[in-house]
Formats: C-alpha cells, structure tokens, sequence
C-alpha cells in the first residue's frame, strides 16, 4: 500500500484498463475472526491454506489464526506504512498467475483497515476480486443493539476534532438511517457527549465492546445517558457505537411526525444544526424542508425586544 500522500500503487495507471492474461492468479479479501477464533469460515480456511502467499497487516497477530487452524501458508506484511513496492510485488505475483490472500488484524480488509489501493490496483488492471465473508463488528453491533436498523449507515471513525468533525456529527443527527461508528475507548466518552448535543439527548443508542470476545458488553439507552455511563464507567477495548436515526427529528427540541412545529423550537433546532458545524443557510434549509416553516425566517436569528 503507498504511503500516506502517494495516493495510487506505482505501475498501476499505466495498466489501469488492460486485460491480464488468462493465467493471471486471483486476489482474495479475506475475513478473519474480530475476536473469537472460532468465527472463521471452512471456506476463509480452506482459502487461506491454498494460496501462494497472504498478505497481512500484522503478520504477529495473523500467526494465531495459522496456529488454531494448522495453516502454514508463507505471510508477507502488508499494511498502512508499507512501501509502494510491497504493493508492486503483490501485484507482480499476481501477474504471474499466484494466488494471493488479503487479511487485516480483525474484520473484513478495507472496512476502516487497509488494502484498498491493492484491490483497487488489481481490479483496475483487469484481475479477478474474490470476497470470502466472515465476522462483522458493524453487523454484530446492529444486531445487538436492539435499534431499528432497515436502513443504515456505517461511518467509521469520527475525526478527532475539527470543522470536519462537527459536519460529520451534524449529517449523523439529520440522517434518518441507523449510523454505526467505530471508536477508542478513550474518546468514546467525548464522542457520546457530541453525539448527544447535535443528536438530542433522547436519542436511542448503542455501546458494544470487545464484540465476540469474553467481556463482550452491549449498553443500551439514550446517547444522555449512555455518555454520562462512559464517563463514570469508561469502556476499554475495541468499541463500537450505534446511533439511532433522527426519525425526521433534529436534536431533542424538534418534534416528530406530523405535529405542528412552532418557530420557537425550529429556530433552536437551526441553532443546534449551526453549533454542530452546518452553515446556518444549510441548517435553516435543512429544518425548513422538514418542518415546512419558511426557510427565511429560520434564516434570521430573532430580534431582542427592548
């Protein structure tokens, strides 16, 4: 994979489009267990055993699943910092008809992990993509959760701070779809509390950590409450949150359905919008076209009376 700022594998826009040969080997994105090792599949197995070589991020924690399993296929590092010509190798053996597996330390390759200037640089060229499916913190979470989830968004994980946080939390509170994010156990707090702000306090949510393995938990209530609980009991290990969508609402001032909505509460649900990092255009746009208010009105900020 290019090192971050490179953007593209070297040699593949020069290929990008052309046919490989008919002997060309096929490249596998493989899922592996998120936690329990018992949660891979015959077929990961029997993939991971009958390739030439796989490529994993870290080829340390991949050896545990060799060693469960009794797999003894050759390992090559492959990860975010890896240089372009781990990439090119890759792709070389490829070319030369070998079969090459892609791992990550846990989860699907690509699903906020690396690999994907690799799968991009083969598909492009004209080389087979095979998935092989397996363990999924994002649907374990969905399941778990007990939210509503007919339509859904995964996120990843939130920027640390910033504009580009602020609009990413504001599109979550607007969406009407179930939003999952990944997070660190020591930011989850911090990130519950922004969620809760834009999002409204009452809204649904999920904490679900160290997902599969023994101290496996999933806490359940309002983003209120579920921030004030990371706070006084923080999470540790890999977490992931689940947030219910805003069901047409935007924060906790707004109200649902089709109910009549007063200028008072769509001008702080502008206000809410606006502090959460949307422009207060968008914002005024955003709760007019929900509500049916004129979107000049909830443009102006009201006037003080003196």
């Amino acid at each position: 994979m290019p090192e971050a700022g490179t953007g593209a594998v070297p040699g593949a826009s020069a290929v990008a489009g052309t046919d490989v040969s008919a002997e060309a080997g096929t490249l596998f994105v493989v899922a592996t267990p998120i936690g329990n090792m018992a949660d891979i599949s015959p077929r990961a197995i029997e993939t991971l055993r009958s390739v030439a070589v796989v490529a994993a991020e870290d080829t340390r924690l991949t050896r545990r699943i060799w060693a469960r399993h009794g797999i003894a296929t050759h390992l090559v590092s492959y990860h975010a910092q890896s240089s372009d010509r781990r990439a090119g190798e890759l792709l070389a053996r490829l070319r030369a008809g070998e079969d090459v597996a892609l791992v990550t330390d846990a989860g699907t390759p690509l699903v906020s992990d690396p690999g994907g200037e690799l799968v991009s640089a083969w598909g492009d060229m004209g080389g087979r993509v095979v998935p092989i499916p397996g363990a999924s913190a994002v649907l374990a979470a969905l399941v778990a959760s007990g939210i509503p989830a007919p339509r859904w968004a995964f996120d990843g994980f939130l920027p640390r701070r910033g504009r580009e946080r602020r609009e990413r939390i504001a599109r979550i509170a607007a969406d009407d779809r179930t939003t999952v994010l990944f997070e660190s156990p020591g930011r989850t707090a911090g990130t519950l509390r922004d969620l809760a702000d834009a999002c409204g306090d009452d809204r649904r949510g999920a904490l679900c950590r160290e997902l599969t393995k023994l101290h496996e938990q999933i806490r359940r209530g309002t983003l209120g409450e579920l921030a004030a609980a990371a706070v006084t009991d923080p999470p540790r290990g890999e977490v992931t949150l689940v947030v219910a969508g805003g069901s047409g609402d935007v924060g906790s001032g707004t109200p649902r359905g089709n109910q009549p909505v007063d200028m008072a509460s769509a001008r702080a649900a502008v206000a809410r919008l606006v502090a959460a990092g949307q422009t207060r255009s968008g914002a005024a746009k955003q709760v007019a076209r929900e509500t049916g208010l004129p979107r000049r009105e909830l443009f102006h900020e009201p006037r003080e009376v003196t």
